[in-house]
């Protein structure tokens, strides 16, 4: 079932609440935390900053979250996937230079992939520390936090591979509970002070960045957008669960949130003169009461391991996408279900393990990662704020609707940008490092790709149909040693008959090599789970076969499984020529031996290109070669595989010459 075919559901609901909202449904854990911690403390704190601060959390989730992600962006998707990619594929013949939004958001995003998992279950495992249960004291150190933070991330990184639906159908009911118990807890300490709720009013929003209550002045933006931060998340997680489920469970968790952070706020009020015994101080923990603490602590915990799954499978739906746009080298892709968009991809899974467990050994603390927690996201929201004023544009909106659009969300999203970087040293390099990397991945391999086809000869595909007589004449010519019966070419061939030269410069240049029945196979994966079709031209011979697979993305591509199976199938039907073995285990085998080839490139020697598109090309050269075996795209891991280099010449090479001279003349040399 495609995604874009998912309705509203109460299974749904509860799925996309398992999924979807883990993020943002943890930031009360540490965003009051955050504000009152750079105010200077709980001492400094009154009542204009707390009703201001509370004010501009509402309305930033309002305006980010709900106005431009659930109204907006969720309408912008592609075949039912979300994120900026998809939205990139729907705008891209717009413009070339939307490219360049496209890759900074996207590489943002997978390195806030890495510090979302760090903060929120690092931030809630503190909340155990140094708290005394009879005479003992099981987390009294920030070292042991550590210790559990790190086990709880590998654990989460395990599990992955069971796949988003059965994750959600599992953490849905925890997280209902979870929201549900923000509200509450909310709404009884809110209910000490109903005056509070005059944070409603945006007035007051404006008014703290600028009065000094707010010690910080337009810094605190930094703290405050904390609130919003998985709201990328959300639109990236469309595909998993669908867009009319995610409408309509958002408007309960809005409340919900909004509740807690009124009951936070209402808390720190009536509490100005609370000390915390040992330093530490978390208004999330404190509204809570004490018999009901390590419940919340338990909770949070669980909701902050959900919070992780959110950016993880978005981060999966990501690479996916970058992939198919030629942003990221091809990776082997895992369908747990039967969804197109739930997927697991092993070496991403691995890659942001790795990288979040050395960011809880760097940082070590929750106070230092929310440093450089938020920077990447800004980044991410204002470059899809770019891509969405064309999509709009693409629908046919109003020109200036579209600018009032991109003028909004651009000065604010840019407002909570500039407040970002001033963590810029205090943490928020670590995320610029990782981001940058990525970025540079992405780079290499989409412009290297361009130069590559820009430079590369007119003459790089051939006509596959005006090479028959050529191969059939091979094929039966004795003077050449059979290299095998069936030799299987991993090609993409363009409509049904444009293959690229260097297949048939395998064939017949290199060493001539002679089969019995030439095979050039195409698979192509569908949007239905378990298609499993194949069309064949075999250009009216009855040794060179097109074979076009038509493979559903949930079955698995084992090639030679089925290539074996059409061979009986055209042999039957007399398409193609038997193939009867004289030496075989099985009497009666009409069915030769198979050689697979694929052809990857080299640079050639005579490329022309220099400078900075020779460096380009290498670099993107050495990421191919640094990706997945590519027999593992195709399952022929166990099957007689023959991987070949050819050279790739790119640009019109200079001729070289040698100059013949007369032998030299020794016979009166000296002996």
């Amino acid at each position: 079932m495609n995604n874009t075919s998912k309705r509203m559901s109460a299974a749904g609901l509860l799925i996309a609440i398992g999924i979807v909202y883990g993020d943002i449904g943890t930031s009360p854990l540490y965003v009051m935390k955050s504000i009152v911690t750079e105010n200077g403390g709980i001492a400094n704190v009154n009542r204009e900053l707390i009703v201001g601060s509370i004010s501009l959390i509402l309305w930033t989730v309002t305006l980010l979250t709900t106005v431009k992600y659930v109204m907006i962006a969720l309408k912008a998707t592609n075949h039912g996937e979300g994120g900026i990619f998809s939205l990139y594929a729907l705008v891209r013949k717009r413009a070339k230079w939307l490219v360049i939004p496209a890759l900074i958001g996207g590489a943002a995003l997978l390195a806030d992939g890495t510090l979302t998992p760090a903060v929120t279950v690092t931030t809630s495992i503190e909340g155990l520390k140094n708290m005394r249960f009879g005479d003992v004291i099981p987390v009294p150190s920030q070292e042991v936090v550590i210790m559990i933070t790190i086990i709880i991330l590998v654990i989460l990184f395990s599990i992955q591979r069971m796949g988003t639906s059965v994750i959600g159908k599992a953490f849905g009911p925890i997280m209902l509970v979870w929201f549900t118990f923000l509200g509450v807890v909310g709404i009884a300490n809110l209910s000490h002070d109903w005056s509070l709720l005059e944070a409603i009013n945006p007035i007051h929003a404006i008014r703290i960045l600028f009065s000094p209550a707010n010690k910080v002045g337009i810094l605190i933006l930094g703290s405050v957008f904390l609130a919003t931060t998985g709201a990328e998340a959300l639109y990236s997680d469309v595909g998993h669960v669908g867009k009319a489920n995610i409408i309509g469970s958002w408007p309960y968790v809005f409340v919900c949130l909004s509740l807690n952070y009124l009951g936070q706020g209402a808390w720190i009020l009536h509490n100005a003169s609370y000390h915390a015994g040992n330093g530490d101080f978390n208004p999330f923990f404190e509204v809570v009461p004490s018999n009901l603490r390590l419940f919340a602590i338990a909770l949070a915990t669980i909701a902050a391991i959900i919070a992780s799954q959110a950016l993880i499978t978005g981060s999966f739906t990501l690479v996916a996408e970058a992939s198919s746009l030629k942003f990221l080298p091809r990776m082997n892709i895992i369908y747990p279900s039967t969804e197109k968009g739930q997927i697991y991809i092993p070496s991403i899974n691995k890659m942001i393990c790795v990288v979040t467990v050395a960011i809880v050994f760097l940082f070590r603390t929750s106070h230092h990662m929310e440093a450089a927690y938020g920077l990447a996201i800004t980044v991410t929201m204002l470059m899809t704020t770019i891509l969405l004023f064309e999509y709009l544009g693409k629908k046919g909106k109003p020109l200036y609707l579209r600018l009032i659009f991109l003028i909004a969300f651009a000065f604010i999203e840019g407002m909570f940008l500039i407040s970002s970087l001033t963590k810029f040293l205090h943490g928020g390099y670590v995320t610029v490092l990782i981001a940058g990397f990525i970025l540079a991945i992405m780079y290499v391999w989409y412009y290297g790709n361009k130069v590559r086809d820009k430079r590369e000869s007119r003459n790089a595909y051939v006509r596959l149909d005006e090479y028959t007589d050529m191969l059939t004449n091979l094929s039966h010519d004795e003077d050449y040693p059979t290299y095998a019966t069936n030799l299987v070419y991993m090609a993409n061939v363009k409509y049904n008959k444009f293959i690229k030269r260097e297949i048939l410069y395998s064939i017949l240049d290199k060493r001539p090599k002679r089969a019995k029945a030439y095979w050039f196979v195409t698979v192509n994966v569908t949007n239905e789970p378990f298609t499993a079709e194949y069309a064949v031209n075999t250009y009216g011979t009855k040794n060179v076969i097109n074979v076009q697979l038509y493979l559903g993305f949930k079955k698995q591509t084992s090639v030679n499984v089925y290539i074996r199976q059409i061979v009986h199938d055209l042999i039957a039907d007399g398409t193609i020529e038997p193939q009867p073995q004289e030496y075989t285990t099985s009497p009666g085998r009409n069915v030769g031996d198979f050689s697979f080839v694929i052809v990857n490139d080299v640079i050639s020697p005579q490329t022309q290109l220099v400078g900075y598109e020779k460096w380009l090309v290498e670099a993107r050269v050495r990421l191919q070669n640094l990706s997945s075996n590519p027999a593992s795209w195709f399952g022929l891991e166990y099957a007689d595989t023959v991987i070949e280099r050819v050279p790739l010449i790119l640009g019109k090479p200079n001729p070289s010459y040698i100059k013949r001279i007369k032998p030299k003349d020794y016979s009166n040399a000296k002996k």
